[in-house]
């Protein structure tokens, strides 16, 4: 059987000793799988993907990603290299002077040629139709054109997987409708934590659900709302 991308196993976290956010949760994440995670507010989605990156660290259960075991810090040095993170507010990860700056900074931070990430900066503008936005100031664009270029961020990384955390909050319709155009163009598995069936209904090839601290495979997906190592 071929190694998944994402595997978290079993995997428990507690935000205190009174606090239970994640109970023995399983998700497995397959290439080319767009996997829909819904919930409800402060249910633990974003916890969830941020265990399988190493920003939070599992009271229990197992984490492997891409065929490897990640219990510590280092462990997931490489895990972020290969993986596109989308935090649910752009201003978090978007904090440079200019677009071309934060479009250009994971690339830098690699090792590359100030040359190849000027063409890989181009090229992952133009390919989000933002060519022009190159010396636009970041925190004065408006908040789908701020997603977008955090997108592009993410992107400029070459990724094997992405994980979305609420990639369409706060956008209006035509906002939206364009990250999402974005997203269903592209190559990679993705785990989209989202409230947005309509986002999930274009996107996801399957859903689960997680509440009350436990994750469960969705049947049905909901009528859309718009047009080896165990830690202990």
């Amino acid at each position: 059987m071929n190694k998944a991308l994402i595997l978290l196993d079993a995997v428990s976290f507690d935000f205190g000793p009174d606090r239970r956010v994640l109970d023995r949760c399983t998700l497995r994440v397959e290439r080319a799988e767009r996997v829909g995670l819904v919930g409800s507010n402060g249910s633990g989605k974003s916890t969830l993907m941020k265990l399988a990156v190493g920003i939070l660290r599992p009271t229990g259960g197992k984490v492997e990603v891409f065929g490897k075991c990640r219990m510590r810090e280092r462990d997931f040095h490489e895990v972020r290299r290969r993986t596109g993170f989308l935090f649910q507010d752009s201003d978090d990860q978007l904090f440079c002077p200019t677009v071309a700056e934060d479009v250009a900074f994971g690339p830098l931070n690699l090792g590359l040629s100030r040359e190849k990430v000027q063409q890989i900066v181009t090229e992952t503008l133009a390919a989000l139709r933002l060519r022009g936005f190159e010396e636009r100031i970041t925190h004065k664009l408006s908040g789908g054109e701020k997603r977008m270029v955090a997108l592009a961020a993410v992107l400029a990384m070459n990724p094997e997987v992405l994980l979305l955390d609420e990639p369409t909050a706060g956008l209006d319709d035509v906002a939206a409708a364009r990250v999402v155009e974005v997203l269903a163009t592209l190559p990679q598995a993705m785990v989209i934590a989202t409230h947005d069936s309509w986002l999930l209904d274009r996107l996801a090839t399957r859903r689960v659900r997680l509440a009350h601290g436990r994750l469960d495979e969705e049947s049905e997906p909901a009528p859309a709302s718009r047009s080896g190592c165990v830690l202990v």
